[in-house]
């Protein structure tokens, strides 16, 4: 079964170590490879949810569900995060910052088990290419919440100032989306 307090006690004991985001991918890769347990401690993944599992100055730990065909706009972290997929599958789209903005430099897909380790200079989208939710696990070295970041307008893409309640609202409205098709 997986144990949340446990769980975070050994996050905030692998930031000790030499090479804490090494660390911490390690115990989410544990955590995403037995879907199941998850699932039965944080609630089956059928409605959209952004859920702060813990949050501090130094470590900051998400359960996301990502709606089918959810796309979220490029933005970075400016810390190094651990995700991980225990149920559905997400798509990435790297980007690197150039002159002119940012550049796709790259992509990879992530299913059940995987667990994606980003620098804190990445700056990525997600897409749920499926019809069924994604959950995922993150963890975030650092303060998710209270760093500022970056986000990018899809359409036109102009740097803004990272907005957390625009995920919400991305999240949402795909949710309803879903919910009406069903």
């Amino acid at each position: 079964m997986f144990d949340l307090e446990a769980f975070v006690a050994s996050a905030r004991a692998a930031l000790r170590e030499t090479q804490p985001a090494l660390a911490v991918r390690e115990l989410v890769e544990r955590a995403v490879s037995r879907p199941s347990d998850l699932d039965a401690a944080l609630g089956e993944a059928d409605r959209w949810g952004m859920r702060t599992l813990h949050a501090s100055a130094d470590l900051t730990i998400l359960q996301l569900v990502w709606p089918p065909h959810v796309v979220l706009f490029p933005h970075d972290h400016r810390m190094w995060a651990a995700n991980g997929i225990y149920g559905g599958g997400e798509d990435n789209i790297f980007y690197r910052r150039g002159v002119d903005g940012i550049a796709v430099s790259g992509g990879s897909h992530l299913g059940v088990g995987e667990v994606a380790l980003l620098g804190p200079e990445s700056i990525h989208s997600v897409l749920n290419p499926h019809r069924t939710y994604t959950a995922a696990l993150h963890v975030y070295g650092g303060d998710y919440f209270g760093t500022h970041r970056s986000q990018w307008d899809l359409v036109t893409g102009e740097e803004q100032p990272f907005d957390v309640e625009a995920v919400r609202r991305t999240l949402a409205e795909a949710d309803r989306a879903t919910v009406a098709h069903r």
